[in-house]
């Protein structure tokens, strides 16, 4: 794109493609959230602290519940009853390593 995008456009753009992450996530509670930080460095949980960040910058009151409730689509504690599997021995043998580097 030669021309340069204004401040809302880039904001529009920035938040579609966020919406569209979260969907994503949410089509695929199958991967959890260890699989995550073992690849990419960050989970779910993670995108919700940054959201809550991006709230209190903005002026915006926000517990990490509310945060989570947003990312998640459902409460923290529903998501690990209903989606969380427990850690096998490798995936936190694979998480340590990846913490390493």
């Amino acid at each position: 794109m030669s021309e340069a995008l204004d401040r809302t456009k880039q904001t529009e753009i920035e938040a579609a493609a966020f919406r569209r992450l979260l969907a994503h996530l949410d089509e695929r509670k199958d991967v959890q959230n260890i699989d995550l930080m073992i690849l990419a460095g960050f989970c779910r949980n993670c995108l919700s602290k940054w959201y809550r960040t991006a709230a209190e910058d903005a002026g915006v009151d926000m517990d990490l519940p509310a945060a989570q409730q947003h990312v998640y689509g459902m409460t923290y504690d529903d998501w690990k009853a209903n989606h969380q599997l427990p850690a096998s021995p490798e995936q936190l043998a694979a998480l340590e390593a990846a913490e390493q580097k």
